[in-house]
């Protein structure tokens, strides 16, 4: 019995340290988020951009927030009718050196970066009669924006912010007193929180807007070392994407998948469901296939390989024609053409399953007829820059490399047999390579009249390729007599020549450097083929 009443008592004396622990805690944290509400008393404002600017003014004078401005901004301001008071006024100093130096000034600083829990950084701001500022409302000079507009180096370093990114980075390290807005895409989030708190703001939502903050500094900060890097070539990576385009999922349904880019500057969707992470793989491939062709061409792409393509002189032959390389791989496949789609065109196209459709213009008729398929993507094409690089990520690091831009004409193909490829077959080899140039390694292409009759593309061994793409082409009954052959790498033997001089293949395109070219150069002569080296390997992986 006095054991049991023992546990009892212990039990209860547990229960009411537990709870009033409990309650401490939850009164800790109380006061806590209550202390980290903080109230705006007063804004500085100094933006290059002044679209979206005036509904927040207006706004902050209605709260009877004390506004602090520059230059253009004050003036701006003033033309609202809204008090602000000049930065100038506040430091005592003027703007100088053309407007370099503004507002680096210890009465604007200090302002900012003082902590308002610190007794010290309060007495200080007293002493030196330093008001504090509550929410800052800045951007950037247009660095970007002048580079694409601009050759001129004084004016582009012109462009470099100091004055203003430097406010960002103070407000947003003291996001725990201060409240930073960096960009005027912003401001329909500021409008937002002035509108449903009155001028409060939590520490949540001063962080949020800090990590913005970094964002804009981190970015303008990229874009200005990879401009002065062209030129010092120091061997770092720095890439920076300020936007981003929700996907499905990523290469499987089970995986997470993001595009970090801006695909509106590319194309426009006119119909259909969204873009998948596979999707953008095979349009990357598609796109930068039919961008080697200046004639009326169809390419159809799938898992990033071309199963067709065609040239012609009408769209209507150049679909036909592109089709029938492997209407059995079309299914499914992405489809890029190079001139608008027309109403005789589009019913052909629509006989066959795809996912997505590209090219430059759509008659209103074709686009009728090809938005029958709920879900199918109709994509129209812009005129947009490539960059001159890629990468990708890899191991615990990034591979780098300059663009694949070099496409060989008949002038770059050099003969090393004794027969010369006739001017049609020249033809069909410049057509091919470009085809191969765009086929996962190791790769074949068999060409003839403009016509892709078959590849063999991603194989372990060149042979293989050779084969495959031979079988393929015949299956689909292509007559092989006159066709050509064009190779991503040089013929280690002799072995691929012979397996396509006997299938009928009359040229050959390679870019040669093997030990034992020659034996290659003594079959081909010795059997009626012609062959000729380019010089340049055209490995994909």
């Amino acid at each position: 019995m006095q054991i049991i009443i023992y546990y009892n008592v212990l039990g209860l004396l547990k229960k009411y340290l537990f709870l009033n622990a409990f309650k401490k805690t939850s009164n800790y944290d109380r006061n806590y988020h209550k202390m980290s509400d903080k109230r705006i008393h007063s804004a500085l404002i100094s933006v290059f951009y002044k679209d979206g600017l005036a509904d927040i003014v207006r706004m902050l004078h209605d709260l009877g927030i004390k506004i602090y401005s520059t230059g253009g901004t004050f003036n701006f301001i003033n033309d609202l009718g809204i008090p602000a008071e000049k930065v100038e006024d506040l430091t005592t100093y003027p703007s100088i050196l053309g407007g370099r130096v503004k507002t680096l000034h210890p009465s604007v600083f200090g302002g900012i970066l003082a902590r308002r829990e610190n007794k010290e950084d309060l007495e200080q701001l007293s002493k030196y009669k330093i008001p504090e500022i509550d929410l800052v409302i800045v951007d950037l000079y247009p660095f970007e924006e002048t580079l694409k507009s601009s050759d001129l180096e004084e004016e582009i370093i012109e462009k470099i912010d100091i004055g203003g990114i430097s406010l960002i980075r103070a407000a947003a390290k003291n996001y725990n007193d201060v409240l930073i807005v960096s960009g005027r895409e912003q401001y329909p989030e500021l409008n937002k929180l002035l509108t449903e708190k009155k001028g409060n703001t939590t520490l949540e939502e001063r962080r949020h807007f800090a990590a913005k903050a970094f964002q804009t500094s981190s970015h303008y900060d990229s874009a200005i070392f990879n401009y002065f890097n062209r030129v010092s070539g120091i061997p770092v990576f720095r890439e920076s994407i300020n936007t981003s385009y929700p996907l499905r999922y990523g290469e499987n349904p089970h995986q997470k998948g993001v595009f970090y880019g801006d695909p509106g500057l590319i194309f426009d969707k006119l119909h259909g469901k969204e873009l998948s992470y596979n999707n953008l793989l095979d349009l990357d491939a598609a796109l930068s296939l039919i961008d080697e062709f200046t004639e009326p061409t169809f390419v159809v792409i799938k898992h990033n390989n071309a199963c067709g393509v065609a040239t012609r002189k009408n769209p209507l032959d150049a679909w036909k024609d592109a089709l029938a390389c492997d209407p059995v791989s079309a299914y499914g496949g992405v489809i890029v053409s190079n001139t608008p789609i027309d109403e005789v065109t589009a019913p052909e196209i629509d006989k066959l399953f795809f996912e997505i459709i590209i090219a430059p213009s759509f008659s209103e008729s074709a686009l009728t007829v090809l938005k029958q398929k709920k879900n199918r993507i109709i994509l129209l094409r812009k005129e947009s820059e490539k960059r001159n690089y890629g990468f990708r990520y890899l191991l615990n690091g990034v591979l780098w490399q300059q663009r694949d831009n070099i496409t060989e004409s008949v002038n770059d193909m050099k003969p090393v047999t004794k027969k010369t490829p006739l001017p049609e077959e020249f033809n069909d080899l410049v057509f091919a390579n470009i085809i191969v140039k765009h086929s996962k390694s190791n790769a074949i292409v068999l060409v003839k009249n403009k016509q892709l009759c078959a590849s063999g593309i991603g194989q372990t061994s060149r042979v293989d390729a050779l084969k495959q793409a031979i079988e393929k082409a015949q299956t689909f009954g292509f007559d092989l007599k006159g066709s050509v052959l064009a190779s991503d790498a040089f013929f280690p033997f002799a072995d691929c020549v012979e397996i396509a001089h006997k299938a009928g293949i009359t040229a050959v395109v390679q870019p040669g450097g093997s030990v034992r070219d020659q034996e290659s150069i003594e079959y081909c002569s010795a059997n009626g083929v012609a062959m000729v080296f380019t010089g340049i390997r055209h490995f994909k992986h």
